[in-house]
């Protein structure tokens, strides 16, 4: 968001390896798209969806002009990329549809997103969509950097973006940032920033991938929009964590499309260090475009009758006394009924247990008639209790209970996510499910964070949840039986228990030579250290290849490796 956080990032960058480029181009605010070509023609085209799974639209993208429907290229390639629409169509777009009394698209991106998945492609071809690609996946051309990979994609026949820089210093990515930021406005699509990515592939490869994100890019997001409201009051949330949120409720204003009435405050002491009182006009920004927050107390609006909020010491809804750890205040309670009600709420939802009509009103009203009081109520409900309830009818109630049954057998990290284990999230939850099954709960520290993408915080959260809720969790495994599919490994490989360190560019993708390793009983970590036996280094190796050979750890190569697994 700003230039001190830009500067940290390409700190952390340069810790691999100097990066001498860097590639700057537009963040289009539009809706992400896979497209899968094969022997030169386009195959398939998917959504992002969850991450794992998404959507095919094929037969829409067959209607939109600007993706090519064959290229001059035999090798199969998947070109990743933005789905977006102009922002003088989305005027019109939504025009039309208030004429027909229809419901208007929040912003650019929901009627992109919107348009790309209808069911009719007569739609679709109405809407005016546009592809601008920005990455690359599975392909075998042999270019070194992204700027040259790029450039051989838009020779294909694709969009070329607006405004695509080279840069090899902070400074010149300010600028270049500073440039598109004065383009914004004469872009026909709406941006939301810049997107900065580090230029050589191999350093791409070196650097990897967090959990969620690639370690080699970053985007670099303009400032939010701001408006002016007031606060009329502040409520207190309390999370299935138990923290405590102060939530201000502001008079409603429109930023960009979306209608805002309440925004976050993170927690009292932020409310202290700006000074916010009930009655204040405060500026208000939707930060990242996406959640509402208060950057800003308008003083001189002030009339001298504003409240400051109180610090509370007991729990907004089991008035049990709360834990201040100053930034953090948490109701300590596991029996407090908001902590209960959210939990089950996670644990219903879409990329947990995805329970299709326990949604949260229905939750908090099984709560309240006392039917559930944890998660594992949910599998002892019966026709009769639900019955007697208030809008429960026959099929209201068989759906419910066919969908909650559904659930038995579901996938192993779908249980774990549900469970909402602090800072454990989809991604993370696949990682333990893969590793360990349903004794991630027995996993000791070395174990959890040797995995690629949990961190110190995260393996203690793992284990803290496993301690405090061993009993809870083994009931709900007796009550649902998740799938388990662990991966077998060759415990009698001459590799099992050894450590090892991928570098530089092998025949295949590093995630392979990883999965091989690991099927063999070694363990993949993202640094070279005394405790490393082996280096796979494949060509343009760099920084590690130095330290590796300085500590005296084996270097292999491909064929080394291939060779010790006979």
């Amino acid at each position: 968001f700003d230039q001190e956080e830009l500067e940290a990032w390409v700190e952390r960058a340069n810790k691999q390896g100097r990066i001498d480029a860097f590639v700057c181009e537009p963040k289009f605010d539009g809706a992400s798209l896979n497209l899968i070509y094969e022997k030169g023609r386009l195959k398939q085209a998917i959504t992002r969806g969850d991450g794992a799974m998404g959507e095919d639209v094929t037969h829409n993208v067959m209607v939109i002009d600007s993706i090519p429907k064959r290229i001059d290229l035999e090798s199969t390639i998947e070109i990743r990329g933005e789905i977006v629409i102009a922002k003088e169509d989305f005027e019109a777009l939504n025009s039309a549809r208030a004429e027909r009394g229809e419901a208007l698209f929040a912003n650019p991106r929901n009627a992109a997103a919107g348009s790309l998945r209808q069911l009719d492609a007569k739609i679709t071809a109405e809407r005016k969509l546009s592809f601008y690609p920005w990455g690359v996946g599975h392909h075998t051309l042999e270019e070194k950097s992204n700027h040259a990979l790029m450039q051989r994609v838009y020779a294909l026949g694709f969009n070329h973006p607006p405004h695509v820089v080279l840069c090899a210093s902070v400074e010149e990515i300010e600028k270049a940032y500073e440039e598109i930021g004065a383009m914004r406005q004469e872009i026909a699509m709406m941006l939301d920033g810049m997107v900065i990515k580090v230029d050589a592939i191999a350093m791409q490869r070196e650097l990897g991938y967090t959990v969620k994100n690639p370690r080699w890019a970053c985007a670099y997001k303009f400032p939010a929009v701001e408006k002016t409201t007031v606060i009329r009051s502040i409520d207190l949330q309390v999370g299935r964590t138990g923290v405590v949120t102060p939530v201000a409720n502001v008079e409603a204003v429109n930023i960009e499309g979306v209608v805002v009435e309440r925004a976050t405050l993170h927690n009292f002491d932020e409310i202290t260090r700006k000074d916010i009182r009930i009655g204040d006009t405060v500026t208000i920004i939707r930060s990242g475009d996406v959640i509402p927050k208060i950057i800003k107390v308008q003083e001189n609006f002030r009339k001298g009758v504003e409240q400051a909020p109180l610090r509370p010491t007991h729990c907004p809804r089991c008035q049990s006394e709360l834990l201040d750890e100053g930034a953090l205040i948490k109701c300590q309670n596991l029996a407090c009924p908001a902590r209960v009600v959210n939990a089950i709420i996670h644990f219903a939802s879409k990329k947990c247990l995805n329970i299709d009509g326990l949604g949260d009103k229905i939750v908090e009203q099984l709560y309240e008639e006392g039917l559930v009081r944890d998660i594992a109520d949910l599998y002892r409900l019966t026709p009769e209790a639900l019955l007697g309830l208030e809008g429960f009818k026959d099929k209201k109630v068989t759906n419910l209970l066919d969908a909650i049954a559904a659930t038995k057998g579901t996938e192993c990290w779908r249980f774990i996510n549900g469970l909402g284990i602090e800072h454990i999230g989809e991604v993370a939850s696949k990682k333990l499910c893969e590793a360990f099954g349903l004794d991630f709960v027995k996993a000791d520290y070395d174990a959890l964070i040797a995995l690629e993408g949990i961190g110190g915080e995260m393996a203690e959260s793992v284990l803290e949840f496993g301690r405090v809720n061993a009993e809870r969790i083994a009931d709900l495994v007796s009550l649902i039986n998740p799938a388990v599919s662990l991966r077998e490994i060759n415990t009698d490989s001459p590799i099992s228990g050894k450590t090892f360190v991928i570098t530089g560019t092998l025949s295949q993708p590093r995630d392979h030579f990883k999965a091989l390793i690991e099927d063999n009983g070694g363990k993949v970590t993202g640094s070279v250290s005394k405790k490393t036996d082996y280096l796979l280094a494949g060509d343009e190796a760099g920084s590690k290849l130095d330290k590796a050979q300085s500590l005296g750890v084996t270097v292999l190569a491909e064929a080394d490796l291939m060779q010790l697994l006979g």
